[in-house]
């Protein structure tokens, strides 16, 4: 007797994904330093058809949500991790920006070894081109 292949989370994503007809999910990385052109590019996104997802806590400006040192920490910590839920659900990633910080370059990390394409705004600053 024969057994159906189980699917793996990532299959049933898809699968779930295809059937609520969500075909383009798109998440935006980089240093918050670039809101700007991550807004802009999230509009060209948007316009041609694509669900747009972007961190979109701006911790280098104060805000009461943060101010605490110690709660921004780990406020911090947590907005990562919803980072990766965002790259976890994304169809490809886009980073943006001519620089790339600690965590962008963790972001990079986490959407290749998911095999995620990730499209550069400035490819000159792709880690592994530098290799």
């Amino acid at each position: 007797m024969s057994y159906p292949q189980l699917l793996t989370p990532e299959e049933k994503l898809d699968q779930g994904k295809r059937e609520l007809g969500i075909r383009d999910v798109v998440v935006l990385c980089g240093s918050m330093r670039f809101a700007d052109a991550m807004a802009e590019v999230a509009v060209e996104e948007s316009v041609a058809g694509a669900l747009v997802l972007k961190p979109d806590c701006n911790m280098k400006i104060e805000h009461r949500l943060w101010a605490d040192p110690a709660e921004a920490e780990a406020l911090k910590i947590r907005l990562d991790d919803q980072h990766r839920q965002k790259i976890r659900l994304a169809d490809r990633v886009i980073v943006v920006g001519d620089y790339i910080g600690d965590s962008t370059r963790g972001e990079i990390a986490y959407a290749r070894s998911l095999g995620k394409p990730i499209r550069f705004t400035h490819p000159e600053v792709d880690p592994e081109a530098q290799r």
